[in-house]
């Protein structure tokens, strides 16, 4: 007598082993792999009620027993990635003040490096050179306002004396 291969469960395995697949692609992407939740329920779902016909039936389940361990594992993934979020969010609340602190120190910083800076400004046009040197804004400030005034108004003379005009 021959014997009789049952397929009990196979379309409940196929199906089960391609949700698992798609429910462990989704679960390995950071930050999107909480959606894959609800797709590893069902995974698990599908995979235990065609391990429970196969048994049923004494048929083989290794395609069952294979989905459902792909679905266990996604599930997994996807679940860590939610008490990762949840874990950071609790902590949330201390970023705003931490980054504050830092852009305020990068701030300090930047003043500092400005004070202790030398700036020279050089000018040079047909033949006439000026010539601006500061030592950081520590320098005399008025001192440098008043050169400033004094070329921008010399600027405006000259445009008052160019031919054409």
């Amino acid at each position: 007598m021959e014997e009789v291969k049952r397929n009990s469960g196979q379309a409940l395995g196929t199906a089960a082993l391609i949700t698992g697949i798609i429910t462990f692609m989704i679960a390995v992407i950071p930050c999107v792999g909480i959606a894959a939740i609800p797709l590893g329920i069902v995974t698990v779902i599908l995979a235990a009620f065609g391990i429970s016909q196969a048994a049923r039936d004494d048929s083989p389940r290794g395609l069952m027993i294979a989905s459902l361990i792909i679905g266990v594992v996604a599930l997994m993934i996807s679940s860590s990635q939610l008490f990762i979020g949840k874990r950071i969010a609790r902590h949330a609340d201390k970023f705003p003040v931490e980054i504050r602190n830092v852009i305020k120190d990068v701030k300090q910083d930047v003043l500092k490096d400005l004070e202790d800076a030398n700036v020279n400004i050089k000018i040079e046009n047909n033949g006439e050179k000026i010539e601006i040197n500061a030592s950081g804004i520590s320098a005399d400030k008025e001192k440098l306002e008043k050169q400033l005034e004094e070329l921008e108004k010399g600027k405006e003379a000259k445009k008052d004396t160019l031919p054409g005009k």
